[in-house]
């Protein structure tokens, strides 16, 4: 079970790897489609992580805040935030896998960390498009490595 909630961590490594590379006035950078600004997306990784634990394990929420309109959002909370709620998220794989299952979703835990990867890289690419458009893309060694999970 260790590697499985490594795999988790070094997944929010990556993801604060790439909020790192962010210059802070590029959080504001919004999609050429109109959709969330940069700052929103990784707002909305966190608030994703707190609705699954507001279900499948609510004592976990103690000490996370939810991003809403009234957040003021930069890269500090940013990082404290989404570092939390990846704590509160390996607890609750934890709890998953010794119990078998996680409350809410189906099939089992393993597919549950997949879905949440699978959904936090969505929009990580999001990001990256994004910043991109705006004429903010990151610079070559950090989209590199995003992919080098080995030393994350």
């Amino acid at each position: 079970m260790s590697e499985i909630i490594e795999t988790w961590y070094i997944h929010n490594r990556i993801n604060l790897y790439l909020l790192d590379a962010i210059e802070e006035i590029y959080l504001n950078d919004i999609s050429a489609s109109k959709g969330r600004k940069v700052a929103d997306q990784f707002a909305h990784l966190h608030n994703v992580r707190m609705m699954w634990l507001k279900v499948a394990a609510p004592e976990l929420l103690d000490g996370l805040t939810k991003f809403d309109k009234d957040i003021q959002i930069n890269k500090s909370i940013l990082v404290s935030e989404l570092s939390k709620s990846a704590d509160a998220v390996a607890q609750l794989l934890e709890k998953g896998f010794n119990e078998g299952k996680i409350k809410g979703f189906k099939p089992h835990p393993t597919a549950f960390l997949g879905y949440l990867i699978s959904h936090e890289s969505h929009h990580r690419g999001q990001i990256m498009l994004t910043l991109k458009q705006s004429g903010h893309a990151v610079d070559p060694k950090t989209q590199y490595g995003l992919w080098e999970w080995g030393s994350r």
